[in-house]
């Protein structure tokens, strides 16, 4: 992405989706967090996605911004289960655009279930390159 085209300082960008059984064991696998809560369903047949998964939702957004991350901050609040919609929210807080056609970026990060519960939130900054 050209850093002339990156979102500016208070702007909110968006993304849902809901964790499958089958993600959170190819995750578990790959990632080798074999922990129990991951791999045995709860009464209602979810399994607890990992909290570095459920991370995965900012990293998208980033990912769309081609952010290279310098560091990025999690705080989990709630668990989130397979089946449930979550929503993520990334805040744009501060564009720095320089002579070398890059641009530093710091934003905020929000995501929730079921519209307005809270399960992480955090926040990321690094350099977009053009």
């Amino acid at each position: 992405m050209d850093p002339d085209d990156l979102p500016s300082p208070g702007e909110t960008l968006r993304y849902e989706r809901t964790f499958t059984v089958e993600e959170v064991e190819a995750f578990a696998e790959l990632s080798e967090d074999r922990g129990e809560h991951h791999e045995v369903p709860d009464e209602d047949g979810r399994l607890l996605v990992h909290g570095l998964l459920t991370a995965t939702m900012p990293t998208k957004i980033g990912g769309d911004l081609d952010v290279l991350a310098r560091t990025m901050t999690f705080d989990f609040h709630r668990p989130v289960y397979t089946g449930q919609r979550i929503g993520c929210e990334v805040t744009v807080e501060t564009v720095d655009r320089d002579d070398d056609d890059r641009a530093a970026i710091e934003a905020d990060v929000v995501c929730h279930r079921d519209g307005d519960e809270v399960v992480l939130t955090g926040g990321f900054e690094g350099v977009v390159l053009g």
